[in-house]
């Protein structure tokens, strides 16, 4: 079968590092390369023909014009036209597929011919704005398999971007939406304000398409009922007093809602059930008392994250959380990805998200990074913490192994005077903090709901906030929150 040729035309100066990613990516992708051959500036040979003479031969001989448009417009010839305007042109004229993508970053900067570029671009086509490579990739992905499917190369979608779910606008909570774009402003400088309709919110994140139809991910992130639709996105956690699988279990939990809650929630689950050593306080009432979990937070939540936005959700397992007494283990319906093993997770390897139109926004969100460092950082955090190496299996499932600490009195974490070590005091402040920031009037119960915790940890919490100066509320019970001091 022929290969579908691309023909990536940008300001080659403005994306050299982009251009290169889309073809590496494109040309290495298990499924994507087996259609598509790109072209990009570098890879053209000496000869005697002029650059501009063989960039306009390659887009009559292409099938998809993808455009890079930023802040820069180029060489100008004697008409003052640039050869990216030149070949955008061509490809109109000649009806070729165009994808257009928009870098968004610094845009009072943008050069008004690149700007008229971008405006005749959009009378035309739909375009998409993209900030960072990653999500440049992320978009580019979805479009090209949208392209596949239009021209019937391929009949099946990968699970996140298929849209057979039956769902409609009706199923998502506009207020998850809306809280989704205040955090990744605040965390990634998101590109779309709090005031964006959901529509625009969901075609930014590629999660619907032009008849409305929203893809599966949409319904993971953003559905008020996600288990309506997918009965086994929900995440089952289970406490045991050995080292093995037996009854009686002091606490067993299923978790459903979005999958920001579910991190959450399993999250919660494990920090408020492991031991935490608390100090006392020698400096005053609003001395900071120390504290040092068992476990570190951040690697008890990328292992957990990981297993939620990179499971096989085709499956009929659940995420399952277990929590032994000498362990954590964090098992995931699903395989490691083509070329991944298990060795190479202990070091630098390539992002390769399972489904990578949930990945982008849990990235925006800040509960991922897109550069493959997930698994090393649970490796060096738990070492930092003086535990044991952390272990990785791919059986049928794959599963993080975390070892718990056990109870030293040479742990440098402790110190002789600490009473005690004492279980369940909750380490949300920051979550906390973030809620109220962007909705002062919230009510305890519902930062109890959001954090998954009970309204006396939530109190307490707040107790401690005040304590150290941090919060206070004006109004009474009808009032508002006012952080004081982040």
């Amino acid at each position: 079968m022929r290969r579908i040729k691309i023909f990536i035309s940008s300001v080659q100066s403005e994306f050299i590092e982009e251009r290169a990613m889309l073809c590496h990516y494109i040309r290495t992708d298990v499924l994507l390369g087996k259609f598509f051959e790109p072209f990009i500036f570098e890879e053209v040979p000496a000869n005697e023909y002029s650059t501009s003479h063989v960039f306009l031969k390659e887009v009559e001989l292409c099938d998809i014009y993808l455009g890079l448009y930023g802040n820069l417009y180029g060489y100008e010839d004697e008409e003052g036209v640039s050869p990216t305007e030149r070949e955008y042109d061509l490809a109109s004229a000649l009806h070729k597929s165009r994808l257009i993508y928009i870098k968004s970053v610094d845009e009072e900067k943008r050069h008004p011919k690149e700007t008229a570029l971008i405006k005749k671009a959009e009378q035309d086509i739909v375009r998409k704005t993209f900030v960072d490579i990653d999500g440049l990739r992320t978009s580019v992905y979805a479009s090209l398999i949208r392209y596949l499917e239009e021209k019937e190369y391929i009949r099946w979608r990968p699970f996140d971007a298929s849209y057979d779910n039956g769902a409609t606008l009706n199923d998502l909570d506009e207020d998850k939406m809306k809280n989704f774009i205040h955090m990744a402003r605040s965390k990634r400088n998101f590109p779309l304000s709090v005031e964006t309709s959901p529509e625009a919110l969901l075609a930014h994140l590629d999660l619907i398409d032009e008849r409305g139809r929203l893809a599966n991910a949409a319904v993971l992130l953003f559905g008020k009922k996600p288990q309506k639709y997918f009965i086994t996105s929900e995440v089952k956690c289970v406490q045991f007093y050995g080292n093995v699988v037996e009854k009686p279990m002091p606490a067993y939990q299923i978790y459903r809602g979005d999958v920001f809650e579910l991190v959450d929630q399993a999250t919660s689950f494990v920090m408020s059930r492991i031991d935490n050593w608390v100090g006392t306080r020698t400096e005053g009432k609003k001395a900071d008392i120390p504290t040092h979990p068992e476990l570190p937070i951040d690697a008890v939540k990328e292992a957990i994250v990981n297993a939620v936005c990179h499971r096989d959700y085709t499956s009929n397992a659940s995420v399952q959380i277990m929590l032994f007494r000498n362990r954590l283990e964090v098992w995931n319906p699903g395989t490691l990805p083509y070329g991944l093993t298990v060795q190479k997770l202990h070091g630098p390897h390539k992002s390769l998200p399972t489904n990578p139109l949930l990945a982008d926004p849990m990235y925006w969100n800040g509960y991922i990074e897109k550069v493959g460092t997930g698994t090393e950082d649970i490796i060096n955090k738990c070492r930092e913490y003086g535990l044991r190496t952390p272990e990785f299996y791919q059986e049928e499932d794959f599963r993080v192994v975390i070892w718990r600490a056990s109870e030293r009195e040479d742990d440098p974490k402790r110190s002789k005077g600490d009473p005690k070590v004492i279980q369940g005091v909750p380490s949300n402040e920051g979550e906390l903090i973030e809620l109220i920031k962007y909705n002062p009037s919230i009510s305890r119960a519902e930062l109890s709901k959001r954090l998954s915790l009970s309204e006396r940890q939530v109190r307490k919490i707040i107790d401690q906030l005040r304590d150290n100066g941090k919060l206070t509320r004006e109004g009474g019970k009808i009032g508002k929150w006012i952080i004081t001091k982040d």
